[in-house]
């Protein structure tokens, strides 16, 4: 089992709509990759690890799946269309990790 996380850095000045990411990309996203996605989450941002710290993140979306090539092979073929939906939400470069599941 693989994980794809997709983490957006907070940056000053930059903007992030998360009613839209909920409410639109994310149901999209499900939607296109279809059934080859197992689990998904997202998390919004709220504190750093210290108190009083900043957060690292705005937020952070969590996709499961059974394997990178189920990953590769379901997002693939709707990458334009999802990476082309990123302006409506956000400025910030998302950066993404995939990962296997250990626990």
């Amino acid at each position: 089992m693989i994980r794809v996380g997709v983490f957006y850095p907070q940056k000053e000045g930059k903007k992030f709509d998360m009613n839209y990411y909920l409410e639109k990309h994310m149901p999209m996203v499900k939607q296109k990759v279809g059934p080859a996605l197992k689990a998904v989450t997202v998390d919004a941002g709220v504190a750093g690890g210290a108190p009083g710290a900043p957060i690292t993140f705005v937020a952070m979306a969590h996709l499961t799946f059974d394997s990178v090539e189920a990953f590769q092979g379901s997002f693939g073929v709707h990458a334009q269309q999802i990476l082309g939906d990123i302006p409506n939400y956000t400025d910030i470069e998302p950066i993404v990790q995939i990962s296997e599941v250990r626990m």
